[in-house]
């Protein structure tokens, strides 16, 4: 999967600072500080956020970042994409219809890999940064009822 720490890194960076704005500028420092990244790539990472919309930075003393527009309205697929991650599992290039083999043809999982990818970014489109930082965001239990049962017995 391409998803790396920066993609990580950047949505909890975004939760940070929605979580700790109260409307006023959030420093690096103090989201560094907080969630342990390291202030330079904080800083590389805002950058690319910046350049996206989803924050607004505010120079000077007192100066930082805010979120740029609702978290009720950004989503974490956004954010993920705002600094250049993709959310794929195959190998081939979405800008080609050959695939990744040595003959171009795709390989003989790819479907499976596709559909991992696009479920992947369904998810990711269907959570709001809100819905994070209010923490309503469930673990889905993928296990049968069964299985619970018998786990429980």
């Amino acid at each position: 999967m391409n998803l790396t720490t920066k993609g990580r890194y950047a949505v909890m960076a975004m939760v940070d600072l929605a979580m700790n704005s109260d409307q006023k500028p959030v420093s690096l420092a103090d989201i560094s500080a907080r969630q342990d990244i390291a202030l330079s790539y904080l800083e590389q990472i805002f950058m690319h956020l910046r350049r996206a919309g989803i924050v607004k930075s505010v120079r000077g003393p007192g100066g930082g970042y805010t979120v740029a527009y609702d978290p009720a309205k950004m989503t974490i697929s956004q954010i993920v994409a705002a600094v250049d991650e993709s959310i794929k599992m195959t190998r081939c290039s979405d800008s080609s219809e050959e695939g990744c083999s040595k003959t171009k043809a795709k390989c003989i999982t790819h479907n499976l890999w596709e559909g991992l990818s696009r479920k992947i970014e369904e998810y990711l489109s269907s959570i709001s940064l809100d819905d994070v930082c209010q923490r309503r965001v469930l673990l889905v239990n993928l296990s049968s009822d069964k299985e619970t049962e018998d786990a429980n017995a």
